[in-house]
């Protein structure tokens, strides 16, 4: 008999994923079903699961946030929509387990016996703790960086933990640390927010990073000496995002007369406008990216020592917000080489969904019920399976549109000729990659195409794009650092030096490339359509770049697909599944 866990994660990123007898079936965020951004309270992905499935347990995780209560019932919203259905669904709450809920993705995900974990988050779970081991007083702070000694089927054991919080005493221990300065995310936030972007898109701060360098008239942002974010510097807001003291320090600050904003505009929107002008962007603003990206990545490489000398591990997991941080993860394979490092392609808060399914699966059916427990992560095709004919095509597009048989060889062309062609097909991708399912491509030769597709997209000119290429031919392009593939796009990496300036559309002002690498066992349309296109051009590589336009989430149902087709200056969505295209002349 079967054991379906349903586990949600209710906060920003809000996912459902379902665990069947330890295997992965299932993955949604919120944010798809509702398009609404970062959209929290998955109720939605728990309806579409539980059309199909029973829910034996229900886990409810989060970060301790308030739980309110329905009237009537007085259960909450979660547990009450769930027994509606299965009445005697067990429900498990587990606000307090968010670093675990990461730990747990990323170590079944690796497939590794044994392994030292670290989350690297913003702000986890809400903690009560001792001031020291005999006191009877208690401090309240939030989690912020976490080390644990993973192995299987499911021991997790912290052995070393950092804490923030608003007004903490300052505790060092071999184990733990707790202060009121803000840690390495929080850090990064505050910079992304000063730069126009919101506390949650730290990804645009990376993209501007290397348009920046050293600059001497900038503060000390992190001490790698504390560990801890300059107070004079930074304001702490836990659990929300922090600030820059932009006060303090002229150079850094915007100066912004009346006049200036005409009466209308807001100080913020003031700021923005480099966002659509590059020649109006700072010094201090550009300078600022580059210097928190690379004291960033270099303290997470001091704490990947210090899991290293903590735990004796040689196999390395990250997870938590900056596990998305390509740059990094690429600057970790060259600073640690001899360990062997797997990082989360579902780092931020979504994929605890994910850990906490697996780990309480394990612990209802352990290791020998739960045939499927280790099996590492070897798909992000993980969201709901449509059935598309072409009758239903037939009833969604309008007069204005033209519906066509096409094959890949008829799309490579078609790209090859500097056409932008969205595919629609399959699942959806789990994370915040579009890996050929819910991708817009075009040709990575046009040396404008960069400039076309921000456009089309509505996005910021600094921005850089992806590239698909075909597994076996990865490493005559790009310099892998050891590894054989890079299936979930979670590397940034550098060409190889004889390529160089071949593909200007996908590589960045660094010179480095954002890939994934495809085979046929994995996605065989995507990869055939690369292979025609390769089979024309001698590039092994489709520019690829999420489908959505700028501030939406990536397109989940055909109609979501042909309504932004609709709404856009794309022309061309591709049906691989039904060998049509749509067209619409603009």
């Amino acid at each position: 008999m079967t054991y379906n866990v349903m586990a949600i994660n209710p906060g920003h990123n809000g996912s459902v994923a379902l665990v069947v007898d330890g295997k992965l079936e299932y993955y949604i965020e919120e944010e798809r079903l509702s398009r609404h951004k970062h959209d929290g309270n998955p109720f939605k992905g728990m309806l579409y699961l539980m059309e199909d499935y029973s829910i034996d347990e229900l886990i409810i995780g989060g970060t301790g946030q308030e739980e309110h209560r329905l009237p009537w019932s007085g259960g909450d919203a979660y547990s009450t929509l769930v027994q509606k259905f299965y009445p005697n669904a067990k429900v498990t709450k587990c606000p307090d387990e968010h670093h675990i809920g990461h730990v747990s993705s990323s170590f079944y995900g690796s497939g590794f016996d044994t392994a030292a974990a670290i989350v690297v988050d913003g702000c986890g779970s809400l903690q009560k703790l001792r001031a020291n081991p005999s006191s009877e007083y208690f401090i309240e702070a939030y989690e912020t960086e976490s080390i644990y000694q993973c192995s299987f089927p499911g021991d997790f054991e912290p052995v070393f933990k950092r804490y923030g919080g608003n007004q903490l005493p300052r505790i060092l221990e071999s184990d733990r640390e707790i202060d009121c300065a803000i840690t390495t995310v929080k850090a990064y936030e505050a910079v992304s927010e000063y730069l126009g972007f919101g506390f949650i898109e730290a990804g645009k701060t990376m993209g501007l990073a290397p348009y920046g360098k050293e600059d001497k008239k900038l503060p000390v942002l992190l001490d790698r000496e504390t560990n801890r974010g300059d107070k004079n510097v930074f304001i702490a807001q836990y659990p929300a995002g922090a600030l820059l003291d932009t006060e303090r320090y002229p150079y850094i600050r915007y100066t912004v007369s009346p006049k200036d904003m005409g009466g209308y505009e807001t100080y913020n929107q003031v700021v923005r406008r480099w966002h659509k002008d590059r020649s109006l962007l700072t010094d201090a603003s550009k300078n600022l990216a580059w210097k928190i990206q690379k004291d960033t990545q270099e303290y997470v490489g001091d704490l990947i020592e210090k899991a290293v000398d903590m735990t004796g591990e040689s196999n390395i997991v990250i997870s938590g917000g900056y596990g998305l941080n390509v740059v990094a993860n690429y600057y970790y394979k060259e600073r640690f080489p001899e360990l062997n490092i797997y990082v989360d392609p579902i780092s931020h808060d979504g994929g605890t969904s994910i850990g906490l399914a697996k780990m309480y699966a394990h612990k209802h059916i352990g290791e020998e019920g739960g045939e499927h427990l280790k099996d590492p992560l070897t798909t992000l095709y993980l969201g709901p399976k449509y059935e598309i004919r072409s009758e239903d095509i037939d009833d969604l597009v309008d007069d204005t549109m033209e519906v066509v048989d096409a094959t890949n060889v008829d799309i490579a062309q078609l790209i090859k000729d500097r056409n932008i062609v969205s595919i629609f097909q399959g699942r959806s991708e789990a994370g915040p990659r579009a890996l050929g399912n819910r991708s817009i491509v075009y040709d990575p030769t046009d040396p404008d195409g960069k400039d076309k597709v921000n456009i089309v997209k509505g996005r910021e000119w600094f921005r850089p794009f992806a590239g698909s290429i075909m597994k076996e031919h990865a490493k005559e392009w790009f310099d892998l650092r050891g590894m054989d593939e890079t299936p979930y796009m979670m590397y940034a990496m550098e060409m190889q030096p004889e390529k160089i300036g071949e593909l200007p559309c996908v590589t960045h002002v660094d010179g480095t490339c954002r890939i994934q690498t495809v085979s046929q066992e994995q996605n065989e349309n995507y990869y055939d359509l690369i292979n025609e296109f390769y089979k024309l051009s001698g590039v092994p590589l489709l520019f690829n770049t999420s489908f959505n336009l700028g501030g939406e989430p990536l397109v989940e149902t055909i109609f979501d697909a042909i309504h932004t087709l609709k709404n856009s200056k794309l022309e061309y969505l591709y049906l691989p599944e039904l060998s049509k295209l749509i067209k619409v002349p603009n």
